[in-house]
C-alpha cells in the first residue's frame, strides 16, 4: 500500500525529518539493504586479500591498479546522468497518476441530466456509470499486476458485477487484435443517444456535456494504455545502470587502503571502514533504486498506486451519486447568517489566536507616505506643462549638443522633396511655432555650413581627387537651393529637463 507520512510533516519542528529516518516500511533501507550488504562484503574481501595474501611485489602492482581505478571514477558523470534520469522518472510517475480515470465529473453530469425517477430512469443512470467503471477496470487489468491478480479472467469481471453475461457475449463477439477497453465507452454513447430520443435527456446541450465528459474519461484510459506501451527508451536505462555499477566497481578497487610505494613515504590514514565510499553508495545506488521502484507505479511495491482501492471507491461513489442521490435534496432554508451583513464563523479555543492576526490587505497597505503635504496635493494638467513623451530621435537631438546640424539627414532625404514644404519666405515651417529661436545657435550652425561648403569646393578643385567622388558645382548648388539645411535650435535647461524636442528653423 502507499506509505503516507504527510501528517508527520504538517508542522516544521526540531528533528521532524529525523524521525522519518527510523521508519522501515517504504524506506530506502528496505529497498537497498541487499545491494548494500553485497558491496560491503566484496569490499571487505578485497581488503583482506590485499592485507594478508599478497606479496610485496603484488601489493606494488595492486597499488598502481587501485590508483588508476580511483582516477577513473572522476571520468564517469554519474551525478548528471543519474539526476536527469530520476527527474524524468518522477515527472512520468506523477503524470501516470493524473491519468488514472476518475468518474467524479461524469457521475455529476449523469445525475443532473439523465432524468426519471421511475425504474427505467434509474436503470439508465446506473448502466451509464457502470459502463464507465467497466472501461476503467479493463484498462487497469492491462497495466496493473494487482488488478490482474484480482480479475484474472472475464468471469471474475462478470462475477464482480461490472459486466452482465449478455454484455460479455457482445464483448467477446467483437474480434479485434488490439485492447478492447474502449467498447464500454461506445456502449455509453449509444445508450445516451437512445436516452435523448426517449426524452430522458431534455436538450442537446446536456447531450453534448455528457459526450464531452465521456471523451475526457476515455482519453485518460487511453493515456494509461500509452504510458504502459511507450516506456522510457531502454538505452537510457541501460546507460544509467552501467554508469552506477561501473562507478562502484572502480570504487571497490580504488578506495582500498594502500601502503606507500617507497619506504619513507607517508601513507594514507588506514580507515578499516570506508565511510565516505559507503555514503556515496548509499546516495547513488539509492537514487537508482528509487527510479527502479517508480518507473512502473502499477506494480506491487510499497509506494505503487492502490489501484484496487481506487476501483472500489469509484464504483461505490459513482453508483451512490447517480442513484440514491438523484433528486434527493435537503430542504433549501435560510442560512445562519441570513440577517448578518458580515459572516463570521466561530473559532475554538485551539484556534482563537488566529483572530488576533490582521487580514492581509496588500503589501503596500502599511507603507508610510511622505509627510510633506505638498507632495500629496492633486495637480490639474495644463497645456503649458511639459510633456515627457518624446520620440527617441528628438531626445537624442536634445541631449547631444547645443547646436546640431543634421546635414547628413538632409542629404539622405534629397530624393523626396515633397516631404518638406517651404514657407512663402523660402524657409521651412517650425514644428513648434510658439517657441522663440536662439539667434546665437542659428549663427553658429550657419557658420559651420559655410565652412563645409568651402571645404567641398576645395576638394572638387584638387587635381588628384577621385573622379567618382567629385560633383559638379552647379548641381550641388542647385540641390542646396532646392533643399535648404535643417537647423536645430539649442535646447534650454527647461526643455532638457522636460525632455522635449526643440523647434527647427531653416
Amino acid at each position: 500500500m502507499t506509505i503516507s507520512y504527510t501528517l508527520k510533516v504538517a508542522n516544521s519542528r526540531f528533528g521532524g525529518f529525523s524521525k522519518l529516518l527510523f521508519r522501515w516500511k517504504g524506506s530506502i533501507y528496505k529497498l537497498l539493504y541487499k545491494e548494500f550488504i553485497v558491496f560491503v562484503v566484496l569490499y571487505a574481501m578485497l581488503s583482506l586479500v590485499y592485507r594478508r595474501l599478497l606479496t610485496e611485489e603484488q601489493k606494488r602492482l595492486y597499488t598502481k591498479v587501485a590508483q588508476y581505478c580511483n582516477r577513473s571514477t572522476d571520468l564517469i558523470p554519474i551525478s548528471f546522468v543519474l539526476g536527469f534520469y530520476v527527474t524524468l522518472i518522477v515527472n512520468r510517475w506523477w503524470a501516470q497518476y493524473t491519468s488514472i480515470p476518475l468518474p467524479d465529473q461524469l457521475m455529476c453530469v449523469i445525475s443532473s441530466n439523465v432524468h426519471g425517477k421511475d425504474e427505467r430512469g434509474r436503470i439508465l443512470r446506473r448502466t451509464l456509470i457502470r459502463y464507465a467503471n467497466l472501461s476503467a477496470v479493463l484498462i487497469l487489468r492491462s497495466v496493473s499486476t494487482r488488478v490482474l491478480k484480482r480479475f484474472p479472467t472475464m468471469d471474475h469481471v462478470v462475477e464482480a458485477g461490472f459486466m452482465t453475461q449478455d454484455e460479455r457475449k457482445k464483448f467477446e463477439s467483437l474480434h479485434s487484435d488490439f485492447n478492447k477497453y474502449w467498447i464500454p465507452c461506445v456502449w455509453f454513447t449509444n445508450l445516451v443517444a437512445q436516452a435523448r430520443r426517449d426524452g430522458r435527456i431534455r436538450d442537446d446541450v446536456a447531450l453534448r456535456l455528457l459526450m464531452d465528459e465521456l471523451n475526457l474519461y476515455r482519453a485518460k484510459c487511453s493515456m494509461l494504455f500509452h504510458y504502459d506501451w511507450i516506456s522510457i527508451p531502454l538505452v537510457y536505462t541501460q546507460v544509467v545502470t552501467i554508469a552506477v555499477y561501473s562507478f562502484f566497481a572502480f570504487c571497490l578497487i580504488g578506495r582500498q587502503f594502500l601502503e606507500p610505494l617507497e619506504p619513507g613515504q607517508e601513507g594514507d590514514l588506514d580507515m578499516y571502514v570506508p565511510l565516505s565510499t559507503l555514503l556515496q553508495f548509499f546516495f547513488y545506488a539509492g537514487w537508482l533504486k528509487v527510479a527502479e521502484q517508480i518507473i512502473n507505479p502499477f506494480g506491487e511495491d510499497d509506494d505503487d498506486f492502490e489501484t484496487n482501492k481506487l476501483i472500489d471507491r469509484n464504483l461505490q461513489v459513482s453508483l451512490l451519486s447517480v442513484d440514491d442521490m438523484y433528486q434527493n435534496l435537503p430542504p433549501a432554508v435560510k442560512d445562519k447568517y441570513w440577517n448578518e451583513s458580515t459572516a463570521q464563523p466561530p473559532y475554538t479555543m485551539a484556534t482563537a489566536a488566529e483572530t488576533l492576526k490582521p487580514s492581509f490587505l496588500g503589501s503596500t497597505f502599511d507603507m508610510r507616505m511622505c509627510e510633506d503635504g505638498e507632495q500629496s496635493q492633486p495637480v490639474e494638467p495644463s497645456p503649458s506643462m511639459p510633456r515627457i513623451q518624446t520620440p527617441l530621435l528628438s531626445r537624442f537631438f536634445a541631449a547631444a549638443s547645443p547646436a546640431i546640424s543634421i546635414k547628413n539627414f538632409s542629404r539622405g532625404g534629397r530624393g523626396h522633396p515633397h516631404l518638406r514644404r517651404p514657407r512663402a519666405d523660402g524657409g521651412f515651417p517650425s514644428p513648434y511655432p510658439n517657441r522663440s529661436e536662439d539667434p546665437e545657435a542659428v549663427a553658429r550652425i550657419e557658420e559651420e555650413e559655410t565652412e563645409d561648403e568651402e571645404n567641398e569646393a576645395s576638394e572638387q578643385s584638387t587635381p588628384g581627387s577621385r573622379p567618382g567622388k567629385t560633383r559638379p558645382p552647379e548641381a550641388s548648388g542647385t540641390q542646396r537651393k532646392e533643399l535648404p539645411l535643417i537647423l536645430v535650435k539649442a535646447p534650454s535647461n527647461e526643455s532638457i529637463g522636460a525632455d522635449r524636442p526643440d523647434s527647427c528653423e531653416p
